[in-house]
């Protein structure tokens, strides 16, 4: 087993592995910029280590960071999600090193961190992919060829690219004209890559993703699939699992898939195979080598920890459990609170946390590194929170999430939890039939109204009364 790791993230993401290496006897290491000085993982773990002023530099430094790992007696490095997660150099340094990395092996990270060699895999493995691009573009008359073949509308997509950037949408030959050298911009500066390919549009998808596990010793599980539909310009913000849109057969179905998918490319470690549904016809996406962000739901609806399974894994131990022994009960939901402000398209709120109390009761879990006076720095993603609801039937899993999001309180900051009221009120999102067109055909759920509380009130009145008082 594991004895030390070296947490190579921040915020939730890196107190949720803290904790979990805390229940396994394992000692963590935090790392944190200026900025994080006083964030949580800092607090909560054996022991931290500044990287310097710089609020992203030390982050995104695999040397530097996989030196401070070896220096600091850690056996291992788990690299959370984003930042260098999927970032196959910073692997490779590990392995280099003789340190775990908590994930695939390098190689696998390139392999489908690379969109076009992800597909070639997938394409000879008979996971069935969308229409597109045999590999890179050459040129733009390449792509208004291919377009005009395929059929518009057309995705031009960074091939290094991930994170719902580097992606355009073409309806028309103008459209694409005007697009291919933007993505090929984007696709530089965000992933030092000018390449990009292309692939056929599927035209208001559901968005469904299973999430895999897979041990050195060549077993491979999913533990069933998360819905991933509710999204706004490519980001999630409300997770489901399982999806209330699939039939036993297709959810067997897209698991069998998913499975495949991670033993054809010899996977270990946590992953995420996506897919896009359009009616029956499943098209392979991309596969995230990381946890996921919305991992959480799949623990609640079946009860495995799949950050220990991790740690597990990278320990060369097999998988806990055999597909056979991993079973499904009831919904859950995941809400992605954002510092941002829906009402003013989503425009990010940073700022300190005056007030916050986290809601409670039965079937509600809440993973966050924030706390009252912390201030969200600008530097990073606007998530401040992830608000998990569990219950048995989708119906009850909606009350309990309106409810949970009623009781939290969280002052300082606009944030998006208003706006997933008005969404869980939606009939069509009731009935459990939604597509990733959801939130863009239904702008009229921006016109809410912010609803203040007694409390609230009582306390505004307070202050003013003792600023109007010279207290």
């Amino acid at each position: 087993m594991l004895k030390k790791v070296l947490i190579a993230n921040r915020g939730e993401i890196a107190v949720r592995i803290v904790r979990a290496c805390a229940e396994m006897g394992i000692r963590s290491v935090a790392i944190y910029t200026e900025p994080d000085r006083y964030g949580l993982h800092v607090k909560r773990a054996d022991e931290s280590y500044s990287l310097g002023d710089d609020p992203l530099a030390g982050y995104l430094d695999p040397a530097r960071i996989v030196n401070l790992a070896v220096e600091t007696g850690c056996d291992a490095v788990h690299p959370g999600y984003g930042f260098l997660s999927e970032n196959a150099n910073f692997a490779r340094l590990c392995e280099q090193k003789g340190v775990a990395f908590i994930g695939p092996k390098s190689g696998v990270i390139h392999g489908m961190g690379d969109k076009t060699q992800a597909r070639d895999s997938m394409r000879a493995a008979g996971i069935p992919i969308t229409p597109g691009s045999e590999g890179n573009l050459d040129s733009l008359d390449e792509a208004l060829e291919l377009a005009n073949e395929i059929g518009y509308p057309v995705m031009l997509k960074a091939t290094s690219g991930g994170g719902g950037r580097g992606i355009r949408r073409c309806d028309t030959p103008q459209e694409l004209k005007v697009q291919y050298p933007r993505v090929i911009s984007e696709a530089t500066k965000a992933f030092g890559s000018a390449e990009v390919f292309m692939e056929k549009c599927i035209v208001n998808p559901r968005h469904i993703e299973v999430q895999i596990l897979a041990d050195s010793q060549g077993n491979a599980i999913h533990l069933f699939e998360r819905d991933c539909s509710i999204q706004r310009r490519n980001q999630k913000l409300i997770e489901i699992a399982p999806s209330p849109q699939l039939t036993p057969e297709q959810r067997q179905y897209i698991g069998d898939l998913a499975v495949r998918a991670a033993k054809a490319v010899g996977y270990e470690n946590a992953g995420t195979v996506e897919f896009l549904l359009s009616g029956n016809e499943v098209h392979f996406m991309e596969m995230n080598t990381r946890v996921q962000v919305e991992h959480t739901i799949t623990e609640a609806i079946t009860g495995v920890d799949i950050v220990r399974e991790q740690l597990r894994i990278a320990s060369g131990l097999p998988l806990s459990y055999r597909q056979e022994d991993v079973q499904y009960r009831g919904y859950a939901l995941q809400f992605r609170i954002n510092a941002e402000d829906p009402k003013n398209d989503f425009l990010p709120s940073f700022g300190r946390i005056t007030h916050y109390y986290a809601p409670g009761g039965p079937g509600v879990r809440v993973d966050t590194a924030i706390y009252t006076g912390y201030e969200i720095p600008p530097y990073y993603d606007s998530m401040c929170l992830k608000l998990v609801v569990w219950a048995l039937t989708w119906d009850e899993v909606i009350a309990r999430g309106k409810r949970a999001l009623d009781d939290m309180r969280l002052h300082g900051i606009k944030t998006t939890a208003n706006y997933y009221q008005q969404i869980l009120d939606h009939a069509d999102f009731r009935k459990g039939v939604f597509n990733t067109s959801f939130v863009p055909d239904h702008p009229e759920l921006l016109n809410y109204s912010t609803k203040r509380h007694p409390s609230e009130i009582a306390l505004a009145l307070a202050a003013t009364i003792a600023a109007h008082a010279g207290w």
